[in-house]
Parts: C-alpha cells; structure tokens; sequence
C-alpha cells in the first residue's frame, strides 16, 4: 500500500502495518490448526511463520545518488556551509521490505492413542508442532508493533497536519 512519495513517513508506517496485518494471519491460522493431526496431504498440521527481510539493493547508497544533484537556493552563501547535505537525495522507494511466509518442519508431539485411526503400528500418533503458548507470545508482540506503526502514521499525519497549518 502506497501512500504518497511527499510523506515517507506514510509509507513506512503503511508498509509495516500490513506486514503485522500478515503475520497476524499466520498466527490466527496456526492456532486454528494447532489441533489438527492430519492435513490432505495426510501429514500432521506444521507450524507456519512469516520471515520479513529488506531487500538488498536499499542500502546501495552510490547507486541510488549517482547522477543526481539538487540545487538549494539560498538567499546568502554563509547561511548554509553545503546546502547539498541538508537535501534526501534518494528519493527510491524506502519500504523495500519482503514477506515470505515459510513452513516449520520439525517433528510435533509423539502421543500414545491406540484407538485413532492415525496411529501407527505400535499405537503412536505425530501430533502438530503448534505451541499456543509461542504463538500467544507472537500474537502480543505483532498487535504491539501494529500499535507502534499505527502510532508513527498518527503522528506523521499530525506532523503533515500542522505543517500545512503554518
């Protein structure tokens, strides 16, 4: 979601809640999992989580000013000693993040249920790796960074508010 070029600040903070909007839903379909023995590929439910990564050409500073200079104008030439280091030349896209939503593949529980039909030779069942409690603790902690993000679009929104105030 792409707010306006003319307010990064929007982007960041959009950008990052749709990210915490994303591994909400992950959790959410974890937990609604969590008791699930077998799935239609007839293995037990695994744990799914997000991996968020910045890609790798955000931080190619030469790359991203090569070529470009920005003119200030001032009215007096000892007011300000290098006019160019006050301006953000890199006006590329500063939300440069990635979501990918991968697969935990470690072994779930071993529980003895003779009686169920999943159970293997000797009475055994694989049950899902989803722990309740780790995904209680994700759930609290991305609600707490959507709150973080939300707070960082009001402000922005305020900042760009009162500016046009002036």
């Amino acid at each position: 979601m792409k707010i306006g070029d003319n307010y990064p600040g929007f982007n960041i903070s959009a950008k990052g809640l749709s990210i915490q909007r994303q591994k909400m839903n992950v959790i959410a379909e974890n937990i609604a999992n969590a008791d699930t023995i077998r799935t239609e590929n007839g293995q037990p439910y695994k744990r799914k989580f997000l991996t968020v990564e910045q890609k790798p050409d955000i931080f190619d500073f030469p790359g991203n000013i090569s070529g470009q200079t920005i003119k200030l104008a001032v009215t007096d030439d000892a007011h300000i000693s290098n006019p160019a280091a006050l301006i953000d030349q890199t006006r590329g896209d500063k939300t440069n993040l990635q979501a990918e939503e991968q697969t935990d593949q470690s072994k779930g529980e071993i529980v003895y249920m003779p009686d169920s039909p999943y159970a293997d030779e000797k009475g055994y069942v694989e049950m899902s790796n989803v722990d309740i409690i780790t995904e209680m603790v994700e759930m609290i902690a991305a609600s707490r960074s959507y709150e973080a993000n939300l707070t960082a679009l009001n402000s922005s929104k305020q900042m760009a508010k009162d500016s046009l105030e002036i």
